[in-house]
């Protein structure tokens, strides 16, 4: 389906305003809000966020948003949907444009199966009505969804596009940049140069596969790099968990900017806690790369002093590999400006998530216990 005649379709229903958090499958929609819909478009920091966004909209408007998203954010806005859109609270009438990754029978990624598997009937459980949309699903095919769909929105009722992988067809003609020279992969080959003894946690997506391909191509061992494959936003807590429980080793946590931006808040408890022997590195291209690129809020934010003023010992902004070095041996968090590309060959890491889990286990075993005080 070409995206113009989505698009066209929504119009007509007098659907007009957009906000979500971008996704792979939906990348032709995302890159037609970044271009040509960007007046009428945010890119929010979480689903549950551009829910809360697009309920403001409805009350000042009076007209139906659209909220996009890959089906791993539904679980971050289930929340404002049973507690403030659901027609049993303030009954805020929402059209979502879903990405259905690892659909069943569809070949995907391990962090997005099981998520595939209860898609439909989580959407179900959050009384939204779903209706899935395929290459082969005609303009004409959306105008009479949408027909049905404004009888639920009437009555303060939500429904759900949910789009298959190839649904929207790509020119393939928009391409993401910034004005950063440092690569990100070197940049994680500084870091984990400096620190060779140090546990890593890595965020999703591309630094993960990153960090995975530089330890493939030095020889040495994974076992001591958690890959947070899945749980966008999250890499900071599980390694202030590591931190804490292990203050004989030093913990790193590869960070990036689209992650922080979910959850901002472990900002400050990181900063309560002080953690002397946590290290957050955050790669910042300004952008949802492994997803396609498309820009986020991060160009906009000072994230360094952020963390200062959360209560983090220390922090800085870096952009060459010169800044990057002699900060990582005096400051409790690095943001670094790092280019928007990635290898074109870049793999995949070829450990399930439960043996990388099961060897990083072991060796969490094989040192002493010893809890600091918060």
């Amino acid at each position: 389906m070409k995206i113009t005649d989505f698009i066209a379709e929504l119009h007509t229903a007098n659907i007009d305003f957009f906000t979500g958090v971008p996704d792979s499958l939906l990348k032709p929609f995302c890159d037609y809000l970044n271009t040509t819909l960007k007046d009428s478009h945010i890119t929010a920091q979480n689903e549950g966020g551009a829910v809360a966004l697009a309920a403001g909209y409805h009350l000042s408007a009076g007209k139906v948003p659209c909220v996009y998203m890959q089906n791993s954010g539904v679980g971050n806005a289930a929340n404002p949907i049973i507690s403030l859109t659901s027609p049993d609270v303030y009954g805020i009438p929402i059209l979502y444009v879903v990405g259905w990754r690892g659909e069943p029978g569809v070949h995907d990624e391990p962090q997005h199966v099981f998520q595939g598997k209860i898609t439909l009937e989580l959407l179900h459980l959050l009384g939204i009505e779903t209706s899935v949309i395929d290459k082969n699903t005609s303009a004409e095919d959306v105008r009479r969804t949408l027909a049905l769909f404004r009888g639920m929105f009437s009555q303060g009722k939500s429904a759900a596009f949910v789009v298959r992988n190839g649904t929207f067809a790509s020119d393939g003609k928009t391409i993401y940049t910034n004005d950063y020279s440092l690569s990100r992969e070197r940049a994680i080959e500084i870091v984990t140069e400096y620190f060779k003894d140090a546990l890593f946690v890595s965020t999703t997506g591309k630094i993960s596969r990153e960090l995975y391909e530089i330890r493939e191509r030095r020889g040495e061992s994974h076992v001591s790099d958690f890959l947070t494959v899945g749980s966008m936003g999250h890499s900071s807590m599980i390694a202030l968990g590591l931190a804490l429980n292990k203050p004989d080793r030093q913990v790193v946590c590869l960070d990036g900017d689209g992650a922080v931006l979910m959850h901002t808040g472990a900002f400050a408890v990181i900063g309560k806690a002080k953690p002397f022997n946590l290290i957050h590195v955050l790669l910042n291209n300004e952008a949802h790369e492994s997803v396609g690129g498309m820009p986020n809020a991060s160009n906009s934010v000072k994230f360094y002093k952020i963390a200062l003023v959360c209560g983090y010992e220390s922090g800085v902004v870096v952009g060459d590999e010169s800044e990057l070095t002699n900060a990582l041996g005096s400051c409790h968090f690095v943001e670094v400006k790092c280019a928007l590309n990635s290898r074109d060959d870049l793999g995949r890491p070829k450990e399930s998530p439960k043996d990388n889990k099961t060897a990083f286990e072991n060796l969490m075993r094989q040192m002493p216990l010893m809890v600091m005080p918060y």
